[in-house]
Formats: structure tokens, sequence, C-alpha cells
């Protein structure tokens, strides 16, 4: 379990997050949600134990994230920012490779692993720098996913890709938790959220307002009163779509 207790975040001197708690279970995609400037990034790089709490504590199953070596939280938690650094031009397939460093291994067949399930066989030679902005991202998730983490943390993992490969992103998601992962991911998209994920927890201004099933946090009594729009959702469960009122 991967939890925040009471967990209070501060950015420069502006507090970010507020009392905010939460328990994520392994097994389930869980989807962070809220308008710009809720704090979304802030509670992920927290739980990546990447951003140090002012209050409250992160906790993996049971110990706090803070007193884990280095390598032991990457094993554990692999976390991809919204824009990351690229230090090296390197071939797409060496970039991959690095998420098996905390392990000490060569990885060969999770970096195959990896590398089949984002459809990078192509692209595995080629220099990052040549690589579209989609494709940059779907090799930087596979760099996370190479890593084996029982947790991946993504923020705005779906945000470059085409529809075609953000379903493919979508199903593999599914499968990551099927076979036990947690998967949390930052979403924008209110859509995805409620058609993908299990969990869904609402951020608005610092504070989590609504957590649950993606049916009742994303109520559209809940999107009303944080994003100020009058929605109603159409559709079949899995398909559903927002519409104005």
């Amino acid at each position: 379990m991967l939890a925040a207790e009471n967990l209070a975040l501060v950015r420069g001197h502006r507090p970010v997050l507020t009392d905010v708690s939460a328990r994520l279970e392994p097994g389930m995609i869980t989807a962070i949600v809220g308008p710009n400037g809720a704090g979304k990034s802030s509670l992920l790089l927290a739980l990546a134990g990447l951003l140090p709490a002012k209050g409250g504590a992160v906790t993996l199953d049971g110990r706090a994230l803070a007193n884990l070596g280095l390598n032991e939280r990457a094993r554990q938690i692999g976390y991809l920012p919204q824009t990351p650094d690229i230090a090296w031009d390197v071939a797409a397939e060496k970039l991959i490779a690095l998420g098996r460093l905390p392990h000490g291994d060569d990885g060969h067949d999770a970096i195959a692993a990896a590398i089949t399930a984002l459809a990078l066989e192509p692209l595995r030679a080629r220099p990052v720098s040549q690589l579209s902005g989609g494709e940059r991202a779907r090799v930087l998730l596979a760099r996370v996913l190479a890593g084996e983490p029982a947790w991946i943390l993504a923020d705005e993992p779906l945000a470059a890709l085409d529809l075609a490969h953000q379903l493919n992103l979508i199903a593999h998601f599914r499968a990551c938790a099927r076979g036990g992962q947690g998967v949390v991911l930052v979403l924008h998209d209110l859509a995805l959220a409620m058609n993908h994920a299990s969990r869904v927890l609402v951020l608005h201004e610092g504070a989590l307002v609504a957590d649950g099933p993606p049916e009742i946090a994303l109520a559209p009594a809940v999107i009303e009163k944080v994003w100020g729009v009058a929605i109603q959702w159409l559709g079949e469960p899995g398909r559903k779509a927002l519409s104005p009122v």
C-alpha cells in the first residue's frame, strides 16, 4: 500500500497541499484529477518520494518512504514526470535500459517486454533526438516499465500520444494493474479517468475534495463545484463522454 497521511506540501513559500490523506491499493488504476494548480503533480512527486513533506508523511507498506534507500525506492516506485529531461542523445533502447540501474543487472527480458508493450521495435536503434514528442514519451515510459516497479506513477502520460497509442497504453496500464502493480496517473481528461480508472482522487486548491469510484468522485455535482461547469455524462460505462448541460 502507498499512503499519504495528513500530507502537507510547500513549494517555494506557497502551500500546495493541505492535510491530504489517501491509501492507494495495488492492483488498480488510480487517477488524480483537478483544475490547473490544484496540486496534482505535487502529490505525485510526494508519493514518489521526490518532494519532502512539510507535514504528515508518505508510507510504502507501512514504512516511511523518506527512510528507504534510493535504490530500494527506485525498485519499488517508477516515476514519469510530465516534462522529463534527457541528458544524453543515446539510442532509444539504451535509454530504456537505464530503467534497470536500480537492480544492477541487464534485465534483457524486462527491457524487451517494455519495448514490445509500447510498440517501440522500429525505434530501438534511433537516437532520442530524432524522435517525435509522442515517440519520446513512449520511450521514457518504457524506461519506467523496464524497471518492473511495484508502483507506476505517471504525470499526464497520455498527453503527447495519438489516439491509437493512448488506447494501447491504457490497455497496458490495465494489464499492469491486473498483474498486481499499482498504477497512479495524473490526468486532465476527465473522460479518461471516468472510463479507465478504478478510483479517482479529486484535488481542488490543495485539498482532497472527492475520493472514490469514478462515478462517485466525478459525479456532475462534484465537477460543477470544482470546475464550475454544469455537465452530464452520456453513454455506457467504459464509454462515457462529457456533455454540457
